[in-house]
């Protein structure tokens, strides 16, 4: 007998080799992901469309796909198709062989000069901020509404805090003030219509009558000056600027125990006002 236990494995006998070839992958399997190369998060097909819209962009008169592909050296088939994609999303734009842009990157543009419009304000109510120590606020009055465009603060010297809505209570702080002074009587009459008198505080004028009495008396480029009328414990001044057919305010608070600083900071104000308004104008006016 042979003692199995002690015998040596036996290998399995070796299997034919077979002519089919080995199974493929079916084409729906993913593959798995390789790693990517530094960089490679960079998508080059956004680049080259970014370089036809550069480009386009300079070419006012338009410009014909072979000359881009030049210019952006882009293969002219790969340019053709790019552009074809621009113009299906409406950044571009042909029109008999010229690409000009479309719509879609006029938008983009126009937003961008809205954004850095709205900067040149901020940007400029901070240094009016630092410079004289005061809150300062930027405000207008548009579609029948006192819209408060922009507050510039620190947590020294914070903002009016927005008790009552600023736009119902025109009539009883200086910014609403202003701004209504510089209407004509019957958008006035208007607005009072709209949102009448109503006491606030106090100190708040009593009734529609003496609101517009006291407008017809405000001179057209002074200060306009409220004490504790919309919040106790606070006094404000408005400037009133006027940009074509635009009524806006530049304004400040102070507490009311520094009431004695209110009038020369706001002189201060204004004549920064003097100084920048050229440089802000368009800002304000759209």
């Amino acid at each position: 007998m042979v003692d199995t236990a002690s015998a040596a494995p036996q290998s399995p006998p070796a299997r034919p080799r077979s002519s089919t070839p080995p199974l493929q992958r079916p084409p729906h399997t993913a593959l798995p992901e390789q790693p990517q190369p530094p960089g490679s998060t960079l998508i080059g097909s956004v680049q080259r469309a970014m370089r036809l819209l550069e480009s386009v962009a300079e070419h006012e008169d338009g410009a014909p796909a072979k000359q881009l592909a030049r210019e952006t050296g882009l293969a002219l088939p790969t340019a053709y198709h790019l552009l074809r994609t621009l113009v299906h999303e409406g950044y571009l734009r042909r029109d008999k062989g010229l690409f000009f842009l479309g719509e879609a990157a006029e938008r983009l543009g126009s937003s961008g000069a809205a954004q850095k419009r709205r900067s040149t304000v901020v940007d400029t109510l901070a240094y009016w901020r630092d410079l004289i120590g005061v809150p300062v606020y930027y405000a207008r009055y548009r579609d029948g509404e006192i819209e408060i465009m922009c507050v510039s603060d620190t947590p020294g010297n914070p903002a009016v805090e927005e008790w009552a809505d600023f736009r119902e209570t025109g009539h009883a702080h200086a910014i609403g003030q202003c701004l209504l002074s510089q209407l004509d009587e019957q958008a006035r009459r208007d607005h009072l219509n709209r949102y009448p008198v109503q006491a606030i505080t106090p100190y708040t004028v009593r009734d529609d009558h003496s609101q517009l009495r006291r407008l017809e008396r405000m001179q057209r480029m002074e200060p306009v000056v409220e004490r504790q009328e919309y919040a106790l414990g606070t006094v404000c001044a408005a400037i009133p600027i006027t940009v074509g057919a635009t009524a806006a305010t530049m304004a400040i608070s102070l507490p009311v125990r520094h009431a004695d600083r209110l009038l020369p900071a706001a002189r201060q104000l204004q004549n920064e006002i003097g100084r920048r308004l050229g440089s802000i104008a368009i800002s304000i006016s759209i």
